[in-house]
């Protein structure tokens, strides 16, 4: 077969694209069924939580600034070895962040790891995370934006209850500090309700119960295809989005329907879409609620756009993978047990 190809450059094609092939099955094994669920431990003022930035560039002054807000709730701080890593756009090697998440949670000093900000990264360092070390040891991890493929990941792969909540790089107010001293602290199953002051829109009436998991859309497509994503029967799913124009929601969307992910899913809500545009100048364009009533109403299950959960100063704390019950009509999330232990 191989005196058919005219010259190296096409051998190594093809031998690119064979090697490709046989890595596929592995990789394909997509919409795990997570072991049974594990709940992290609660914090309690005097523990030691972990900084890590498995993403974006952080620099010493933002540590700083997030080391005194966590002081401030009572907690001790350790900081990754390679938290202020830099390489390019990313904080560090990949091999150096993913070190930081599987020291972070071999540590028994730490109790809770909190992630420094998104921007773009922990896609790659997902293969490199020591997943059997991680449910051996589960504790609470939180972030959200591209930090959203990581705390899928570990809920997926080890079955532990992570958490939709502020980075470091996040606004730190009333709001949200007490969401996360209330569900990491106290262990409260919550009533998520949004302020009179942001509105939420019903796309289709009811109330359904199932297990919460979701986060970035763009990061959730991102990861379709992969082996990190959960099995998503009667899950009640949850997006939020930033700067990115309606016809990429409209496309991400139309990934998730291609993929057979909104076909199983019991509820659906989409937080706050927060500077997404119609398009530049006067370019024709279907609204965001168009684009969600096309893709969500047809399915008959109940959703609702608006919840405070995204790229917003004021935003809830979310565990993934806790049972929920959602009232589309009232657009609240219920928590029906605790997230902790």
């Amino acid at each position: 077969m191989l005196k058919d190809l005219p010259n190296r450059r096409q051998f190594l094609k093809f031998f690119g694209f064979t090697l490709l092939a046989t890595q596929l099955p592995a990789a394909a094994q997509n919409n795990l069924s997570p072991p049974s669920i594990l709940k992290p431990p609660r914090l309690k003022v005097g523990d030691t939580v972990g900084l890590i930035s498995p993403a974006g560039v952080v620099d010493k002054k933002t540590v700083d600034e997030f080391t005194k807000i966590l002081l401030e709730l009572g907690l001790k701080v350790k900081l990754g070895n390679h938290i202020l890593d830099r390489y390019g756009y990313l904080a560090g090697k990949d091999i150096a962040r993913a070190a930081d998440i599987n020291a972070m949670f071999a540590d028994t000093s730490v109790a809770g790891i909190f992630t420094m900000a998104g921007g773009w990264g922990c896609n790659r360092i997902l293969p490199l995370l020591d997943y059997e070390l991680i449910r051996r040891n589960p504790k609470i991890i939180m972030g959200f934006s591209d930090v959203t493929s990581l705390i899928l990941a570990i809920y997926a792969r080890c079955g532990i209850i992570t958490f939709h909540g502020p980075l470091a790089t996040s606004t730190w107010n009333q709001f949200s500090v007490e969401y996360v001293r209330q569900i990491l602290f106290d262990g409260e199953a919550m009533l998520f309700r949004n302020l009179l002051s942001t509105s939420v829109e019903t796309i289709t009436s009811g109330k359904v119960r199932g297990r919460l998991v979701g986060g970035n859309l763009s990061l959730v497509t991102a990861l379709v295809g992969s082996g990190y994503l959960p099995n998503w029967d009667k899950m009640i799913l949850f997006v939020e989005e930033v700067r990115e124009d309606v016809y990429r929601v409209d496309r991400m969307l139309t990934q998730l329907k291609l993929a057979g992910i909104l076909d199983k899913i019991a509820g659906f809500i989409f937080g706050q879409c927060t500077k997404c545009t119609a398009g530049e100048d006067n370019e024709p364009s279907l609204t965001l609620q168009e684009v969600l009533l096309e893709h969500i109403q047809p399915l008959g299950i109940p959703a609702w756009y608006g919840s405070m959960i995204g790229h917003i100063p004021d935003k809830f704390t979310l565990p993934l993978g806790v049972e929920v019950e959602i009232d589309a009509d009232l657009g609240v999330i219920r928590m029906l047990e605790s997230a902790v232990v």
